[in-house]
C-alpha cells in the first residue's frame, strides 16, 4: 500500500494538469455542443439555451458540412500515403551506408516541421505564383502552360497537399529512421549471402520489422492531416469555391466567425468521433498484420 500511495503521490501532479487542461476542457466543450452558446449567450447567459443534439442534427443537414468533409477525406487519403512514402524514402536513404553527411542531410529535412507555417507559406504562395512563380516556370521548361495553383478549384487541394507533404514528412522520418537503425544487421547480410535483391530485401525484412513504426506514424498523420487548418487558412481561405474548406477551418468559422460556439463544439466532437473510428480500423489492421 506505501508503494501504490507513493505512486499515486508522483503522478498527482501530472494527472491534476492533464486534468485541469484537458479533461475538464473536453467535457466543457461538449457541454457547450448541447447548447445553443453563441454571441447573445455569450453577452448574457440567461440567453443560453439547452437543445440536446438539435447542433449536431443541424450540422449533419448542413451541405457545406460534407463539402468540407469530403475535402478533409481527399486531403487525407492523397496526403497521407505520400506523406508516408517520402518519410520512409528518406529514412532509407539516411540509412544507407553509402549516404554521406548523414547529420547535415538530417536536420536539413527536419527543418521544415519546425519552421513557422505563415513563413513557409509566404514563400509556397510565391512558389505557386501563376506568373512568376519557380514552379511554373519550371514547368514551361517542359512545354507545360501555367498553372493557377490556388486559384483552380481542381489544382487548390493538390497544391496544399503538396505543401503539407514537404512540411511534415521529416517528422515521421525521424521515426523511420530510428527503427531502421533497431533492425538486425545479420539479417541483412543473411539475405545478402542468399543472393536477395535491394527489392526482395525491402520486401521481406525491412518492411515487416517496419510494421509497428508504420503502425504509429500511420496513425500520428491521419490524425493530423485530419485536423487540417494551418495551410487553407494562411495559403486560401478556404476558397476557391469552397474547395479548401476542411472540417476543422468550417469549425473555424462556425465558431469565431459566426460565434456559433455550440455548433463549433459540435462540429469537433464529430470530427473526433471520425479520428477515433478511422484510428481503430487502422490498429485492428495491424494487429492483423501482427498475427499474419
Amino acid at each position: 500500500m506505501s508503494e501504490r500511495r507513493a505512486a499515486w503521490l508522483f503522478a498527482a501532479p501530472a494527472l491534476i494538469v492533464i486534468g485541469g487542461f484537458f479533461f475538464v476542457p473536453v467535457l466543457a466543450a461538449f457541454a457547450l455542443s448541447l447548447t445553443d452558446f453563441d454571441l447573445y449567450a455569450l453577452a448574457d447567459l440567461r440567453n443560453l439555451r439547452f437543445v440536446g443534439l438539435h447542433n449536431y442534427l443541424d450540422i449533419l443537414q448542413t451541405p457545406l458540412f460534407w463539402k468540407s468533409l469530403l475535402n478533409t477525406l481527399y486531403f487525407v487519403g492523397v496526403g497521407v500515403p505520400l506523406s508516408i512514402a517520402a518519410s520512409l524514402g528518406a529514412a532509407l536513404l539516411l540509412d544507407s551506408k553509402l549516404a554521406r553527411w548523414k547529420g547535415f542531410f538530417r536536420t536539413a529535412l527536419f527543418a521544415p516541421v519546425v519552421t513557422t507555417i505563415v513563413a513557409v507559406a509566404v514563400i509556397w504562395r510565391y512558389l505557386l505564383h501563376t506568373r512568376y512563380g519557380l514552379i511554373n516556370y519550371t514547368l514551361a521548361h517542359f512545354g507545360i502552360a501555367p498553372i493557377d495553383w490556388l486559384g483552380d478549384p481542381h489544382w487548390s487541394m493538390p497544391a496544399i497537399i503538396l505543401f503539407a507533404v514537404w512540411k511534415n514528412f521529416g517528422y515521421n522520418m525521424i521515426i523511420l529512421l530510428a527503427a531502421l537503425q533497431g533492425i538486425p544487421g545479420e539479417l541483412y547480410e543473411a539475405a545478402h549471402i542468399d543472393g536477395a535483391s535491394f527489392r526482395q530485401r525491402l520486401r521481406h525484412i525491412t518492411l515487416p520489422m517496419l510494421r509497428p513504426a508504420l503502425l504509429l506514424v500511420a496513425i500520428i498523420t491521419v490524425s493530423g492531416y485530419f485536423q487540417l487548418f494551418a495551410e487553407p487558412y494562411v495559403m486560401t481561405q478556404g476558397d476557391p469555391l469552397q474547395s479548401t474548406v476542411s472540417v476543422l477551418y468550417f469549425m473555424y468559422e462556425e465558431g469565431f466567425k459566426w460565434w456559433s460556439l455550440g455548433r463549433a463544439s459540435a462540429i469537433a466532437f464529430l470530427l473526433f468521433a471520425l479520428i477515433l473510428l478511422v484510428t481503430r480500423v487502422l490498429l485492428r489492421f495491424g494487429r492483423r498484420g501482427d498475427y499474419a
